[in-house]
Parts: C-alpha cells; structure tokens; sequence
C-alpha cells in the first residue's frame, strides 16, 4: 500500500516480510522456547550476546589460521548467534517489555557487526595480498546489502531480511557448512571460492539494489500522480 500524504504509519521494524525456505520451522521453534527462557533473561540480554558471538568469531579465525580445528568452534558462534537472534525479539513481545524501536536498532546494528565479524574472521585463513584486497571486497558488499534492507525500510516501513526464499538462517547455515568443508578440505578452496562468493555477493546487490530502487521510484511517482489529481 501506498502512504498518502500526510498519513503516519505505526513502525513496523518488528513486522518482517518475506519469508525464508526455513521460516516455517524457525518460528515453530521460536514459539515452543520461548516460554522456557528462563525469567531473569530478558530480550536486551540476549540482543547483547551478539558482541560476545562477534569477538568469539573473530578470535575463533585467527586461532584456525593455525590450526582448523578452531572452525568448529566459529561454527559453535554462528550458532549461539542464530539462537539469540532469533528469540530475543520474540521474548521481548512475550515479556511485553516494549523495547521495539531500541530493539530494531540495537539487534540489527549488532547483526551487521557480526556479519563483518564473519568476513574478519575468515580473512585470517589467507596469505595471499590479493584475496586479503577481495575480502575487504566482501566487507563493504556485506555491508552495503545489510544497508539495502535498512534505507528501504526508512522509505516504505516494510522490513525485508529474506530474499527468493534465503534469509539470515540459510546463511548462517551456509557458514557452518563451509567451516566443516574447510576443515576437512583445507584453505586452499578459497583461492577460487573467495571469488565466487565476492561475484555472487555482487551480483546479489545489484539485484537487490535495482529492484528496490524500481520499487521506490514506483511509490514516488504512484504519490506524485495522486497528488497532482486532489
């Protein structure tokens, strides 16, 4: 729907659209934990785990340039942070703690913090200057397409994480599967694969960045119509 001019539209950061080939089952899960958290942790603490996952995985990637083993324990950060992510806005609404506007920005702030985290923390499994330079490539894309959904949500107050059925989930899942292929396989695969991800990562954002740019300009010229016919 389209916002008239002069409407105020209720925030909606907690209303996420699309949905994820995972979605389903995550929120039956979400629902069945909820009501076993334990009282004395509440929504923000588990939004601030996520700096604890983010020091974990960088620290956990530079041990695995000396010795791989190190990628399960990343992998053990993935997941925790898959797991708090995933519960502390749906406690926070359980709880009725009311921390929706600081919880959108504080949750997702920190999400992308631990998105550069991952790329940090994988960078230290490469000797060569040249994928160093390509995953500094990967840091700014990641945060560029992190940025996609936030400026779309500022302009339309619809959130969109997930896209053609892939959302934060089927990524993290993603991560853990490339460090137990790394570790069985060995570093070597990301004098090829680095690049792959970097392609595919851009291609992602241009994709991502025409459509929603085709989408506003839509909206704009769908209120500017209107506004010239009242």
């Amino acid at each position: 729907m389209v916002k008239k001019a002069g409407e105020q539209e209720t925030f909606a950061g907690d209303k996420k659209t699309g949905q994820s080939i995972l979605g389903p089952a995550e929120r039956r899960f979400i629902d069945w934990a909820i009501p076993k958290v334990p009282k004395p942790v509440l929504s923000h603490h588990l939004t601030a785990l996520t700096l604890v996952w983010s020091v974990g995985t960088v620290l956990f990637g530079w041990l695995a340039a000396k010795n791989l083993l190190w990628l399960h324990a990343m992998s053990v950060m993935v997941f925790a942070q898959w797991l708090t992510d995933s519960l502390d806005g749906s406690l926070g609404k359980f709880r009725k703690q009311g921390l929706v506007k600081w919880g959108f920005f504080m949750d997702h702030l920190l999400d992308l913090i631990f998105a550069g985290s991952i790329v940090i923390g994988y960078s230290f499994l490469v000797e060569a200057k040249w994928l160093e330079f390509l995953f500094l490539i990967l840091l700014l894309v990641t945060c560029a397409t992190m940025a996609v959904s936030f400026l779309s949500f500022a302009a339309t107050n619809q959130f969109q994480i997930a896209y053609y059925g892939i959302g934060p989930t089927e990524i993290r899942i993603g991560y853990v599967a490339l460090n137990t292929f790394v570790y069985f396989i060995g570093t070597e695969v990301f004098s090829w694969g680095v690049p792959v991800v970097v392609a595919m990562n851009l291609a992602a954002l241009l994709v991502l960045t025409v459509q929603t740019s085709k989408n506003l300009w839509a909206i704009d010229y769908e209120n500017n119509v209107d506004g010239a016919t009242r």
